[in-house]
């Protein structure tokens, strides 16, 4: 627990036999549960999960890939079932080591104390994100998250950034009302679901976050930009149309 909330971790992971592991032994004490959601991998990211022989480890396996945003769903669909408090807190990690365990207790404080209901990590601050984080990413990084402010009419300085935590009372919420499942099950889910709880004036708040770039592959592709923004642009309709 902390500070008297439940904490549960969903990993999404595809084909990341070689670093899940290494994720997991990372989790400090205080995570109560972990949900890693193998979205149809080719390799043996499963197996590799379960035999690091953590009891708090429950390993999820979609029977056909359908995308990051989706495994994250099944993720939150199962620690709705394991958690009880409107402040339990349903964190995402990514399965590629690109998420600084050290940040957690800055990612999950916001939703435990009831400051907020969703918390982003927001990775351009770092001293070191030039350094780190590859040029074309920075770019397209700020690019989408300038757009994503004007489509939702809040300030997100980091919209792509995957280190995100939701309250259970938020996610919750969303299930309810449909919004869970009808996500964008792909690259373009971040913009997606911040339009969804910018709609339902849900409070978001951003803290920084370290920027880690080593072994992992990036599976975003060109391809994937034009939808991006046309799920950018969908949000801006979204809010509004809630507004009216």
């Amino acid at each position: 627990m902390f500070a008297d909330a439940h904490v549960v971790v969903v990993v999404p992971a595809f084909e990341e036999e070689a670093r899940i592991a290494r994720v997991l032994h990372t989790l400090p004490g205080w995570v109560d549960h972990v949900v890693v959601v193998d979205d149809n991998s080719r390799d043996r990211t499963a197996e590799a999960a379960e035999n690091v022989g953590d009891p708090r480890v429950v390993v999820l396996r979609h029977p056909e890939n359908r995308g990051v945003g989706a495994a994250i769903v099944s993720g939150y669909r199962h620690a709705l079932t394991r958690t009880d408090g409107e402040r339990d807190v349903l964190v995402v990690m990514a399965g590629d080591g690109q998420m600084d365990p050290a940040d957690l207790p800055a990612v999950v404080a916001p939703i435990a104390r009831g400051e907020a209901g969703y918390v982003k990590g927001e990775r351009f601050s770092a001293p070191d994100v030039g350094a780190v984080m590859p040029k074309a990413r920075r770019l397209g990084g700020v690019v989408f998250s300038r757009l994503t402010s004007w489509a939702i009419g809040l300030p997100i300085h980091d919209s792509q950034c995957g280190y995100t935590a939701l309250s259970r009372a938020a996610c919750e919420r969303l299930a309810r009302d449909g919004a869970l499942d009808a996500l964008w099950p792909r690259y373009g889910y971040p913009n997606d679901l911040l339009a969804q709880l910018a709609a339902r004036r849900i409070t978001i708040a951003e803290v920084p976050v370290r920027p880690i770039y080593a072994d992992e592959e990036s599976k975003l592709r060109l391809w994937h930009l034009p939808r991006i923004v046309r799920i950018i642009a969908k949000s801006a309709w979204t809010v509004r149309s809630s507004r009216v």
